[in-house]
């Protein structure tokens, strides 16, 4: 038979071939049934596209999906400015696809990468305890960023993936035991949902393990966990949560709360109550949020390395997409950043009697 063309393919299986060249191309819009039909004659006759860089021009895609769990976050809308910089210099596009705090994140980064061409994946926020044998059904670069203890409860895990990150649990140990430093002894918390595997739960045991250095007794009346219906890092749940806390019958000199948003909302409910910052109850947030420097008393913050995390995330990927069989867990370390919202007890109270009394 004379050499096999694109028009004889699309004339044996009664197809267009527009049709044909979609299959080959593996377009995710063509009938599943046409195109194994289309490859099955494709593959019997041996044939080869002519030109085929210009014929498969679909196939090699420059565009990188950036995965965002909270779109609504100001933190994670940092980073946006420093991804884009660094994707462009890589000669990447990208796109943005935001998905809510409910929704499976591998589910839907593995959907995604059925449906579009990509060089890659970062996966923006949420948590991770799946196995690889799920991850390895993301048949693209993938890159977790700032996703909750990947890399941290399992640092030989993770062979398919490479991850970027801080130890949330480590960072959180630091804020309370600066709070301790500080003279506070009953300190409260906002945190995430109970028993979630977010960073509520990272932050809340960096919490109870500072505590206990410092000879504290944990006392869940001070924790005010997240509403199960409503799991959102917001100003609203922080005002509600710590309205509750206010409301209760322990007293506290100080609460961490694990964002910034939160904070925010935690700020108004002290206010609301008739108390002031720092002098009837401390506040410490975590984020590094630019807003919390304008607040009143500046909020001391948790803040993260962005550029650098957002720079390593996608230095990360390149390697992958590149070749590279290795994988990598970096954690970075954050900074506490002192403003006006704490309150030295020591300096108040040197001895500190009437708080330990």
């Amino acid at each position: 038979m004379a050499t096999m063309t694109i028009k004889d393919i699309a004339r044996i299986c009664g197809v267009s071939i527009s049709t044909v060249s979609r299959a080959i191309n593996n377009d995710p819009a063509i009938n599943e049934k046409t195109r194994e039909r289309i490859m099955q004659v494709v593959r019997e006759f041996n044939y080869i596209p002519n030109n085929s860089a210009r014929n498969l021009k679909m196939a090699e895609s420059n565009t990188v999906a950036l995965i965002v769990k909270g779109i609504n976050n100001p933190f994670f809308q940092g980073m946006f400015p420093y991804f884009q910089k660094e994707l462009v210099a890589a000669g990447c596009d990208y796109f943005l696809h935001t998905i809510s705090g409910s929704a499976d994140e591998v589910y839907v980064a593995e959907e995604i990468a059925k449906e579009k061409r990509l060089k890659g994946i970062i996966l923006l926020g949420g948590t991770m305890d799946y196995p690889d044998v799920v991850l390895k059904r993301i048949h693209v670069p993938l890159v977790l960023c700032s996703v909750a203890g990947f890399g941290v409860n399992d640092p030989n895990g993770g062979s398919h993936v490479s991850s970027v990150s801080i130890d949330d649990e480590k960072e959180a140990h630091k804020v309370v035991s600066y709070l301790c430093d500080r003279g506070h002894r009953q300190i409260a918390m906002l945190t995430g949902v109970r028993g979630d595997t977010n960073v509520g739960m990272m932050r809340l045991r960096g919490y109870r393990r500072a505590l206990e250095e410092n000879g504290i007794a944990y006392d869940e009346d001070l924790v005010a966990f997240m509403d199960e219906k409503n799991q959102e890092y917001t100003e609203a749940n922080g005002y509600q949560m710590m309205t509750r806390l206010l409301k209760g019958r322990k007293k506290f000199t100080a609460v961490f709360v694990i964002a910034d948003r939160m904070a925010i909302g935690a700020y108004k409910a002290i206010y609301d109550a008739g108390l002031r910052i720092p002098d009837d109850i401390s506040v410490v947030g975590f984020d590094g949020i630019e807003l919390t420097r304008y607040m009143e008393p500046s909020m001391t913050t948790v803040i993260q390395p962005v550029q650098k995390m957002t720079e390593s995330s996608v230095r990360l990927l390149m390697d992958q997409i590149n070749g590279s069989t290795e994988r990598k867990h970096l954690l970075y370390e954050a900074e506490l950043h002192e403003r006006d919202s704490v309150l030295d007890l020591n300096a108040v109270f040197p001895k500190a009697e009437l708080l330990h009394a």
